[in-house]
């Protein structure tokens, strides 16, 4: 990410009324360790809140989120053993599940972003341990079997995800509206309600935003054309093709979001 779209992130990631699961703020203060364990907590609870990514952040208070700056460098730091910090922490992951660190100036003050991707069908472990966060607390997953067990047992909805770039300026006005109609179709006795209702209160009625998080079900059926980029790798795309009797490609048409929309142009091809 460049400094923009890093600047963008953490506005939202300030916005956040308090800290949570899959997000920690810290000032200048840091220990190797703690560094791994919060990686591995973090990647574990963004798992089970159902984020694509955890967020640990130097140089911002966590209870007013208040820029303060850090002085913390992880390209100089050393983890145990006088290895590279980066290196180490890496090492230490278990599954490695992948995280990025950016050091950028955030209103003329030096932050450091992590960020990590959550843990895919299997606890990520920091030198053998498992972490998880409750509210804003870390812990042993291992305290709390119940948790670990889902982390196991399921490989998360990527349709439910929240698409962490995509805001509702990201949605189609015009699929919003076909939503809310069709949304009435099946439920007529709460035609009233529908009405009275923001977007954001609607799409968090319908469950297609988490948390007012957009998800990438959202973006598919709901989202601009322009929006398709914000799910890469994955590929929003319906395609329609005609073909002979001898399998000869005669026709073709792509389609992207809104599905909601443009499912009804596919039928058309058909």
């Amino acid at each position: 990410m460049d400094t923009q779209e890093l600047t963008a992130l953490l506005d939202r990631l300030r916005a956040e009324p308090h800290e949570t699961e899959w997000l920690e703020f810290k000032t200048s203060r840091y220990d190797p360790q703690a560094v791994g364990e919060y990686l591995s907590s973090l990647a574990n609870s963004a798992c089970l809140s159902g984020k694509t990514k955890g967020y640990l952040i130097f140089g911002i208070q966590d209870k007013t989120h208040k820029v303060v700056g850090t002085t913390f460098d992880p390209g100089a730091e050393k983890g145990k053993g006088n290895q590279d910090l980066l290196l180490w922490l890496s090492l230490g992951l278990r599954p490695n599940v992948g995280f990025h660190v950016y050091p950028f100036h955030y209103r003329d003050r030096p932050v450091v972003l992590f960020d990590i991707n959550a843990a895919f069908d299997r606890p990520v472990a920091f030198y053998g341990t498992a972490y998880l966060r409750i509210g804003s607390s870390k812990t042993l997953l291992s305290k709390h079997p119940d948790k670990e067990r889902l982390i196991w047992q399921g490989r998360l909805d990527w349709s439910s995800r929240v698409c962490e770039r995509a805001s509702l300026d990201d949605l189609d006005p015009d699929a919003l509206s076909k939503a809310r109609r069709e949304y009435v179709t099946k439920y007529p006795s709460k035609e009233a309600d529908v009405a009275a209702w923001d977007d954001l209160t609607f799409l968090n009625k319908t469950r297609l935003t988490i948390q007012s998080g957009i998800t990438n079900t959202a973006i598919l059926l709901l989202g601009r054309p322009e929006s398709s980029a914000l799910i890469t790798p994955s590929v929003a795309r319906i395609s329609w093709i005609l073909r002979n009797d001898q399998n000869q490609e005669m026709d073709y048409a792509h389609f992207g979001p809104p599905f909601l929309l443009n499912v009804d142009l596919v039928s058309a091809a058909i």
